[in-house]
């Protein structure tokens, strides 16, 4: 027993206090669903445009049909398209219906970049994090976009919100779990495997700093597989890319600028996220997650460029997206941090007001296409005749332009038109387009009456720029009768003369 003279052992001190483990309250919730309010807004008003009417015209497709398709090109969308094929089997396929499950994957990014937040920071920058996250042009571009690209960015933030909880408490149950976004994140889109570079890294500094040598080792397994299962399909995909991606050019260091504009959808917002996202990295307070998330933000850009200075360019700004989340984690950061605290409300405002013209202009009917395909296909539908034939400016330069897509997809169901010069279908010839006649002439058959439908004004030729033997094959056969220009677009009914 301690005498009077004694002094009491002294108090152990309370151990630092860890980020939170879960979801941080409401937080998460409020800014989900102030992301999904803001992606879905008038998310019908713009026309698809030639890549959502590519994962249209496949998930219209019936499961074999797709997966013979997949075995010969996109392959690397495939993931997507089998989920987008059951999701339109249920909810249809209006535009609306086509971009939901990417403004949904884009609201639970933004539940990620809250947690985030919490776990490297406070609450503060969490709710900065949340705001600026949901009001960013990019994210209701690409949240808006029938395409992979909003799940890419779920899949790797996911696996950097689980790599967070894993360094916290390692354990094999966590590196199991972290595999699982990985692998998602390689299936929906192989480029975004590059997250793997820095979170390699924050492992090595956690390493450095701790000396645990199982983290490291539960890292490698985690990563590994997460790996395993997309090894198929970055094999089949690297024999399928020169035909998918043959016209990304290779990049130059001034290009970096483009891309960095290109990545936030608005060159002012792109400005002040740049300017914000360095502010963390002055003070000591909040410098270790700051590094962390700048490598997460900064390493994948840097990879890509140097990556694509080989046979192979993928330097293109939506295949980084999934670096998104870390840069305005950053500039959340830097914001909060801001004294006095109006300060860095007022910044944080005039940074999204920023954005304000940008998000408007998401909004409108040419934001993403400026052909009007919903105008073409009514012309069609109001003169229609059962039999009439279809003839898209469909070339071999021209096919990407996806014309024949865009006017079946306007297309009411009641109109069934004979595609005139398609010798194989997209889906006998297990092609994302159709195999056309190689002497056009003999194809016309006894078609009475042809819809052509050509790109370019008003002031040029009605058959634009369609291959020459089938523009001779039409005109030694058929009348133009009448000849109506939409934006983009010129719709011309053919008589057959002899």
């Amino acid at each position: 027993m301690p005498t009077a003279t004694q002094t009491p052992p002294a108090a152990v001190p309370a151990p630092a206090r860890v980020g939170p483990r879960r979801l941080p309250g409401p937080d998460w919730l409020w800014a989900a669903l102030l992301t999904l309010a803001v992606t879905t807004f008038r998310a019908g008003t713009p026309q698809l445009w030639r890549d959502e009417l590519a994962s249209w015209n496949a998930a219209s497709r019936d499961t074999g049909e797709l997966i013979g398709m997949l075995g010969h090109v996109d392959a690397v969308s495939g993931l997507y398209y089998l989920l987008l094929h059951g999701w339109v089997s249920v909810f249809g396929d209006s535009e609306a219906m086509l971009r939901l499950p990417s403004a949904l994957a884009m609201a639970a990014t933004a539940a990620l970049v809250v947690a985030i937040a919490r776990n490297l920071f406070d609450r503060r920058t969490a709710v900065f994090a949340g705001l600026l996250f949901a009001l960013l042009p990019v994210v209701t571009r690409y949240g808006t976009e029938a395409r992979s690209y909003a799940l890419v960015v779920l899949a790797a933030t996911a696996a950097t919100w689980l790599l967070l909880r894993a360094l916290e408490r390692p354990g094999p149950a966590r590196w199991a779990a972290y595999a699982v976004p990985v692998a998602l994140s390689g299936l929906l889109h192989m480029v975004s495997l590059l997250v793997l570079l820095p979170h390699a890294l924050i492992v090595l500094l956690r390493w450095w700093g701790q000396r645990r040598g199982r983290t490291v080792v539960g890292f490698a397994l985690g990563a590994a597989a997460g790996l395993l299962p997309v090894i198929p399909l970055l094999l089949l995909g690297r024999s399928q890319a020169g035909r998918q991606i043959g016209w990304i050019k290779t990049p130059h260091l001034r290009d970096l600028a483009g891309l960095w504009d290109n990545l936030f959808a608005s060159p002012l917002v792109g400005l002040g996220v740049a300017a914000t996202a360095l502010l963390p990295l002055a003070w000591s307070r909040g410098r270790r997650p700051a590094v962390e998330l700048l490598l997460i933000g900064a390493v994948p850009v840097a990879a890509v460029y140097l990556v694509s200075q080989g046979s192979t360019s993928y330097f293109i700004d939506r295949y980084v997206l999934f670096t998104v989340p870390a840069w305005a984690l950053l500039a959340a950061a830097g914001l909060a941090a801001l004294k006095p605290r109006p300060v860095g409300v007022a910044a944080l405002a005039a940074l999204i007001l920023l954005g304000v013209p940008d998000q408007r202009h998401l909004r409108t009917e040419q934001a993403k296409e400026t052909a009007d395909g919903r105008a073409a296909a009514a012309v069609i539908t109001k003169g229609y005749r059962p039999g009439d034939g279809f003839v898209p400016l469909r070339g071999a330069s021209e096919r990407f332009y996806m014309t024949d897509f865009q006017i079946e997809y306007h297309l009411p169901d009641r109109i069934r038109m004979r595609d005139v010069f398609v010798r194989h279908s997209a889906e006998d010839s297990d092609d994302l387009f159709p195999v056309e006649c190689a002497l056009p002439e003999r194809c016309l058959g006894d078609t009475g009456r042809i819809w052509l439908v050509t790109r370019g004004s008003a002031k040029d030729d009605a058959y634009g720029r369609l291959p020459a033997d089938q523009a001779r094959a039409l005109k030694d056969h058929y009348r133009v009768t009448t000849s109506t220009h939409v934006r983009g677009l010129r719709v011309s009914l053919l008589e057959r003369t002899r």
